[in-house]
């Protein structure tokens, strides 16, 4: 049987707190000792390359999605099982999507929070139904969660979208989630 694949979301900078590195290594070890394989950016920098490296180290199969642009700049990881090549950062996403059984969004920049609300106005719209986890570590997500609300509050958007997302605060809670996960019922945004 094939493991499943979860998408990481995160970010790529080299400077960091060193706490951020820290729930890296945790989150790479645990996807890979709770039997998934990894699917993210593809880059060897930042957070992404610690998660990558750890969830390697651990057995899992990691699979890098690299738009063209960031190959010229030399950061593609050298050992991932697979390397998927992209025109831009439309086609990566799209790829990552289409490759992955779930998503996770840990911590991360505007990279990060573009590909993760692609991926929630999709289930919204109904193109997936796959899971979809904020890591709020260090209440990382708490602002924007904050922000939700009010479009919550003011009907931007219905009280039924929150069960399109879990926000999770340890990692352990991303793995639990995912062991229950049950596809919600289609949410009419209309």
């Amino acid at each position: 049987m094939n493991k499943k694949r979860i998408c990481v979301y995160c970010s790529s900078s080299n400077y960091l707190p060193e706490k951020f590195y820290t729930l890296g290594e945790e989150l790479g070890i645990k996807l890979a000792k709770n039997g998934y394989n990894m699917v993210y950016g593809g880059t060897t920098v930042g957070m992404m390359g610690v998660i990558a490296n750890n969830a390697l180290k651990n057995g899992a199969e990691v699979t890098g999605v690299i738009p063209e642009r960031i190959m010229e700049f030399g950061l593609e990881h050298p050992e991932l099982a697979k390397m998927v090549v992209t025109k831009d950062m439309r086609e990566r996403k799209a790829t990552m999507e289409k490759l992955s059984d779930a998503f996770i969004a840990a911590p991360g920049g505007f990279g990060t929070f573009e590909e993760v609300f692609e991926i929630l106005v999709a289930k919204q719209l109904n193109y997936h139904n796959k899971p979809i986890i904020f890591l709020n570590f260090d209440n990382f997500y708490s602002y924007m969660l904050k922000m939700f609300d009010k479009v919550y509050e003011n009907k931007f958007a219905k009280e039924d979208m929150k069960q399109l997302y879990y926000v999770a605060a340890t990692v352990d809670e991303i793995f639990e989630y995912l062991k229950n996960y049950k596809p919600v019922d289609y949410v009419m945004k209309y």
